[in-house]
């Protein structure tokens, strides 16, 4: 969360693999995290990634301490109109592109410049259009 008073600097979006990585304590996400961080970027989050993360092998406790230190943006109904429009003009659909397309929607919203970390790199890179850095972890 940006400190009250602070311009970020842009925004990092993390899909689901950010934070499930984060709560393991992978190396490279923790770095990108602090990075982001020390250079003052918002770093982001679909409020649907909370869902995709629920597994029995993550500790909850540690799951909700990570999701606290994001910023958790709504899937409202201009960020899901744009995740649908995302798909139809990439020939997508069903449910396969339906969280990557509102991750996609949720990095497009943010102020720039954005970088998304995603598992999904080809298919963000398709849905972003060049708008957003995707960068796969």
């Amino acid at each position: 969360m940006t400190r009250p008073g602070a311009n970020p600097g842009g925004t990092l979006v993390l899909d689901s693999e950010g934070p499930a990585k984060a709560v393991l304590r992978d190396r490279e996400v923790t770095t990108w995290l602090a990075l982001a961080r020390a250079d003052d970027l918002r770093v982001v989050t679909s409020a649907a990634t909370p869902v995709e993360v629920m597994h029995p092998r993550i500790d909850r406790a540690a799951r909700e301490w990570t999701l606290s230190r994001l910023v958790v943006e709504p899937v409202a109904d201009a960020v899901a109109r744009r995740a649908a429009a995302l798909l139809a003009e990439n020939g997508l659909h069903g449910h396969e592109y339906a969280l990557d397309a509102v991750a996609a929607a949720t990095a497009l919203a943010a102020p720039g410049p954005v970088s998304v970390l995603t598992s999904d790199r080809e298919d963000l890179v398709v849905l972003c259009g060049g708008r957003a850095a995707v960068i796969a972890i």
